[in-house]
C-alpha cells in the first residue's frame, strides 16, 4: 500500500466534524461531510464508491468516524482502520470528555494521531489482510453494508456520460 492510499479522515460527533486530517487538496472533505449529513445514525458500517474512492463510514454511539481511501485499498482494510480509530478516540475522549467539543477543536490534538493510525495500517496492510481472511474463514464476518453514493455524485458534479 502507499502513502497516498488513505486520503482523508475525521470524527464527528452527530454531524459535527471534531477533528480532521489529510495530507492533500481535493473536494474529499466536502463529499464526506455531504455523506455524513446522510448517513443513518443507527450503530453500522457504510461503504459508499465515487470516483475510484471509498468513503467508509463507522457510526457508533452518536459518533462517526470516516476515512477516504482508493478504490485499490480493500473495504475490510479500511474499516479495520476505523476500528482502530474509534478505539484510540474513545480511549483518549470518552466518559463525556468530546460530548462538549466544538467543531474542529481536537485537529490540534488527535490529527497528528490520525495520521499515525494511518500510517500504521498502509505499513502493516499485508498483516492486516491476512488477520482478516483467517478470521472471516473462521467465522461469518459481520456484513458491511455497501450503498452506491453515484445519487450524491451525480448531484456534485451533475451528470456523467
Amino acid at each position: 500500500m502507499s502513502q497516498e492510499s488513505f486520503i482523508y479522515s475525521f470524527v464527528a460527533r452527530g454531524t459535527m466534524v471534531l477533528a480532521e486530517y489529510t495530507e492533500f487538496t481535493g473536494n474529499f472533505p466536502a463529499i464526506a461531510t455531504q455523506c455524513l449529513q446522510r448517513l443513518p445514525s443507527a450503530n453500522n458500517k457504510f461503504t459508499y464508491n465515487c470516483d475510484h474512492h471509498t468513503f467508509n463510514f463507522l457510526v457508533e454511539d452518536g459518533y462517526a468516524y470516516c476515512v477516504v481511501a482508493k478504490e485499490s485499498v480493500g473495504k475490510q482494510v479500511s474499516i479495520a482502520f476505523l476500528e482502530r480509530l474509534k478505539a484510540d478516540f474513545k480511549k483518549r475522549y470518552g466518559g463525556g470528555k468530546a460530548d462538549t467539543a466544538t467543531a474542529k477543536s481536537l485537529n490540534k490534538d488527535f490529527g497528528p494521531i490520525m495520521k499515525e493510525h494511518m500510517q500504521y495500517i498502509i505499513d502493516h496492510a499485508e498483516e492486516i489482510e491476512k488477520l482478516l481472511k483467517v478470521k472471516a474463514q473462521v467465522s461469518e464476518v459481520k456484513s458491511i453494508m455497501l450503498e452506491n453514493i453515484d445519487k450524491v455524485c451525480q448531484n456534485m458534479f451533475g451528470k456523467r456520460n
